[in-house]
C-alpha cells in the first residue's frame, strides 16, 4: 500500500466500546529491517488515546490500546511474521465483558488461536477499547498520528477487511480449514451482523465501498489503491 492509506470516521458504536472483531488478510512484500513498524490498523485521537495492530520492527504482531495514557491492552507475539510468499489471516476478537481475562482479547492467525505472547496484558472487565468507542477514526495501512509517514507505511497487500461492531466473532465466520490440505481458506462472504459501525471493504479488488450494508465507505488518502490479481483465494508465487 506504500504510503497510501484508508480512513473513515465512524459514529455511535453498538458495543459502547467493549465488544468488536477485526478480521483481515495481509501479504507482506518485504521484511522490516530498519526497526520501524508496518502499521496494519490504527485508531488515533492523540498520543494518550489510540489503538494499533501492527507488525513491529522485530517482525512480531503487536496489538495495543490505551485511553488517558494508560495501556489497557497489549499483546506482542513470540511468533515472527517473515513469510513474504503467503497471505496471513489475522483476527483480533475483543469482548471485555468476559469473566475470564484471557477471553477478553483473542488473536487468531490462519484460524488458530495464538497463545504464545512475549507481552500479554489483557483488559480489565468491561474496560473500553479506544477503537471500539463512539466517533473514532479507523485507519488501515497507516498510523493515525502521522498517516503519510513512510516509517509506518505497510509494504504489502491487504484484502477482505472486516470490522464487526458488537460481536466477538469466531474464526470460522471468516474461513475454514481444508479437510485435505489442512490449509486455512477464506470465506469471501461471511454471515455476520455488522452492528452500527461495522464494515467490509477490499472485498473485490481495491473497492473501499462498504459491502456490509452500512454504507461505511472509506476514503483513500495519499495516492491511489492498486488492484492486484494476487489475493487470499488466488495466491501468486513471489520471488524471494
Amino acid at each position: 500500500m506504500a504510503t497510501t492509506y484508508l480512513s473513515k470516521t465512524l459514529s455511535t458504536a453498538t458495543s459502547n466500546g467493549i465488544i468488536g472483531t477485526f478480521s483481515f488478510w495481509v501479504k507482506l512484500c518485504g521484511i522490516r529491517t530498519d526497526g520501524n513498524d508496518y502499521m496494519l490498523f490504527s485508531s488515533y485521537a492523540d498520543g494518550n488515546n489510540r489503538m494499533h495492530i501492527k507488525i513491529d520492527g522485530s517482525n512480531t504482531l503487536d496489538i495495543n490500546s490505551r485511553i488517558g495514557g494508560a495501556v489497557h491492552l497489549s499483546k506482542i507475539t513470540n511468533r515472527k511474521f517473515r513469510d513474504t510468499s503467503a497471505w496471513y489471516s489475522i483476527i483480533v476478537a475483543i469482548d471485555t465483558s468476559q469473566g475470564t481475562a484471557a477471553d477478553r482479547c483473542k488473536v487468531y492467525i490462519n484460524g488458530v488461536q495464538e497463545t504464545s505472547f512475549a507481552t500479554d496484558t489483557n483488559p480489565s472487565q468491561n474496560q473500553k477499547i479506544h477503537a471500539l468507542e463512539n466517533s473514532k477514526v479507523h485507519y488501515w495501512g497507516s498510523y493515525g498520528g502521522a498517516p503519510t509517514n513512510s516509517a509506518y507505511a505497510l509494504d504489502g497487500l491487504m484484502s477482505h477487511i472486516n470490522f464487526i461492531d458488537g460481536t466477538q466473532a469466531a474464526p470460522t465466520v471468516f474461513g475454514s480449514t481444508d479437510s485435505v490440505t489442512g490449509e486455512w481458506k477464506i470465506s469471501t462472504s461471511p454471515s455476520v451482523t455488522y452492528g452500527n459501525n461495522g464494515y467490509f471493504i477490499l472485498k473485490d479488488g481495491n473497492s473501499v465501498t462498504d459491502q456490509s450494508g452500512n454504507s461505511n465507505n472509506f476514503t483513500v488518502g495519499n495516492g491511489t489503491l492498486t488492484n492486484t490479481e494476487d489475493c487470499p483465494s488466488n495466491v501468486f508465487a513471489t520471488l524471494n
